[in-house]
């Protein structure tokens, strides 16, 4: 019996597969997608000036990491300016990670607007012309995309307008993408500040998620050329009382479960703001929670695979080793936490710093 369905049937194949292989045991995703100004921020702390020679060679650094890369990235989210930018010896970065077998993907959402009448929510902004987008990305070599919506919990907050907005707008974005065969991944980030304690990010985050399916199957995405980018259900912030990570890994399993339909192939999650070592512990008892979990758990993390590579680099050529060493570490660490067989092996003194930022925007 056919389906109404925003992929086109030539797409279909192409689409299941391509999210399927950028979920594969074992692999995640690199989000390389930082816009200029937040990049800048990164190169500030480093003292390196933001020219666009400057951000090429550190995205050259990080894709030509070395051969073991391709065995923990199933894909790299890719910022517009990227995505037409050329390694040192001229050949396009879209080239240098689809030849490793590494996916491309685009971030293709224009940023947050506050929601009127609201306490500072946000709705995501990038509709208008998307679809011409999309075509030229595609043409460019991307085969997936990202959208980033943000909500946050406060007494007030998240408001249902904010919610069904936000779902809405995430539907259409996918909707948007899968016309044009870019896999889309949702991503409806609730961020990490206030003082709310587990179980209210437990029903928030519930609530969001199942709010986001509904809106998907009104708009007749094809779930199994999707994936699903949500935040690790994370107690506040500032909340007084500290979890385990496998009260964290339980938490976040349990909302899946009662809200992702078995269809989806992956589920990437976001660092939001916690530790590089955080971000993988709690990724690894996501895993190691007992139970049925028909999707890939995985990462698709940027300050929990940027932040020790960054610092390392420092913006000097001689240190271009050390700072690919230090993604693979990263990047080896969270492929062993995806199969829930992290031992906490590559944990150092700069991968526990927080990397908490309030109101984070990129």
């Amino acid at each position: 019996m056919a389906t109404q369905c925003a992929a086109p049937a030539h797409f279909k194949a192409e689409l299941a597969q391509t999210a399927a292989a950028i979920v594969a045991p074992g692999k995640g995703i690199l989000a390389a997608d930082e816009s200029t100004g937040t990049i800048g921020k990164r190169f500030s702390a480093i003292s390196l000036e933001n020219v666009e020679e400057n951000r090429r060679a550190y995205r050259d650094l990080l894709f030509s990491a070395g051969p073991e890369l391709k065995n923990y990235l199933g894909g790299v989210i890719l910022y517009e300016e990227t995505l037409f930018q050329k390694d040192a010896s001229g050949k396009p970065f879209a080239d240098v990670l689809r030849e490793q077998g590494i996916i491309v993907g685009i971030k293709v959402d224009m940023g947050v607007v506050v929601l009127p009448g609201t306490d500072g929510e946000t709705t995501t902004q990038g509709l208008d012309g998307m679809a011409e987008r999309c075509a030229k990305y595609y043409k460019a070599g991307a085969r997936f995309a990202k959208w980033r919506s943000v909500l946050k919990i406060s007494k007030t907050c998240p408001t249902q307008l904010a919610i069904t907005e936000n779902a809405n707008v995430l539907a259409r974005y996918a909707a948007i993408c899968q016309s044009q065969g870019l896999v889309p991944i949702v991503e409806p980030e609730i961020l990490m500040d206030g003082d709310h304690d587990l179980a209210k990010a437990v029903q928030v985050t519930e609530d969001v998620i199942a709010a986001c399916y509904a809106a998907l199957s009104l708009h007749h995405i094809f779930l199994e050329g999707s994936l699903l980018k949500p935040n690790m259900v994370c107690p506040g912030q500032d909340c007084p009382t500290k979890y385990t990570p496998a009260q964290i890994g339980e938490a976040t399993a349990t909302v899946l479960r009662r809200t992702v339909p078995a269809a989806v192939p992956g589920i990437t999650f976001l660092s939001g703001g916690q530790s590089e070592e955080e971000a993988t512990i709690h990724l690894n008892e996501i895993n190691r929670y007992p139970g049925p979990k028909p999707w890939s758990l995985t990462f698709s993390y940027g300050r929990a695979l940027q932040a020790t590579v960054i610092k390392t680099w420092a913006g000097k050529p001689e240190n271009v080793k050390a700072a690919q060493q230090a993604l693979l570490v990263r990047a080896k660490a969270n492929s062993e936490a995806c199969v829930g067989k992290y031992a906490g092996s590559r944990a150092g003194a700069a991968a526990s710093e927080s990397l908490y930022v309030k109101d984070y925007k990129y």
